[in-house]
């Protein structure tokens, strides 16, 4: 399994949710807190509002489901399927993924700041307005991707490939352009000027 930033390790759990199913479950206003998910079907769930607090997932498959205004906080989510699901507004700091796949994956705003996705194939997931501060993005690949006014500000970024990548207006500061793949990426004038600066090149007028 993929190690958190710094060592830290995940937080226990108290109780287990096994092999249920979930699929089309009205998730609103639920609270779960320590809970070990294991081959939960939550295909096609909804809900506003919901709170998973240092639960763990395990082949739990979130396909298809809308999420709005959610907190899964400080989680972990291990070969959980996320195909076409929406996470609207929803608040993920401090959660890890591990080897989950994300295919048309769409988040809209809301706030995954110290996230872990190393190594996550983000080539068909579009993340707009959302707030990733020292998110962990090592090695992650996201080319062809739609990263739109993300703040990515203090991510790790290593050996991430964003070719052919749309990062309009997103916050590119911590692109070290000589360790990140950016061929082709879609840029605006400003982040142009960041690159620039990085790779030591003295911009004028």
């Amino acid at each position: 399994m993929a190690e958190r930033m710094h060592g830290r390790p995940a937080p226990p759990t108290g109780t287990t949710v096994s092999a249920a199913n979930w699929d089309s479950r009205d998730l609103t206003g639920e609270n779960h807190e320590s809970v070990l998910f294991v081959d939960v079907d939550m295909t096609e769930a909804t809900g506003a509002g919901a709170v998973f607090t240092d639960c763990t997932f395990r082949g739990v498959r979130f396909n298809a489901s809308t999420h709005t205004d959610a907190a899964f906080l400080n989680c972990t989510f291990v070969r959980c399927g996320f195909f076409d699901a929406t996470f609207t507004g929803c608040k993920l700091v401090g959660s890890m993924f591990d080897a989950c796949t994300y295919d048309l994956l769409k988040v809209k705003g809301g706030d995954w700041s110290f996230t872990g996705l190393p190594g996550a194939d983000l080539r068909r997931a579009s993340f707009a307005d959302v707030r990733m501060r020292e998110a962990d993005l090592t090695g992650a690949r996201c080319a062809g991707a739609e990263i739109r006014r993300v703040d990515l500000s203090g991510a790790y970024l290593h050996q991430a490939d964003f070719s052919g990548c749309d990062l309009r207006g997103s916050d590119i500061s911590a692109v070290d352009p000589l360790a990140t793949g950016l061929k082709r990426a879609v840029v605006d004038p400003y982040q142009a000027v960041v690159l620039a600066t990085a790779l030591g090149l003295d911009v004028r007028d």
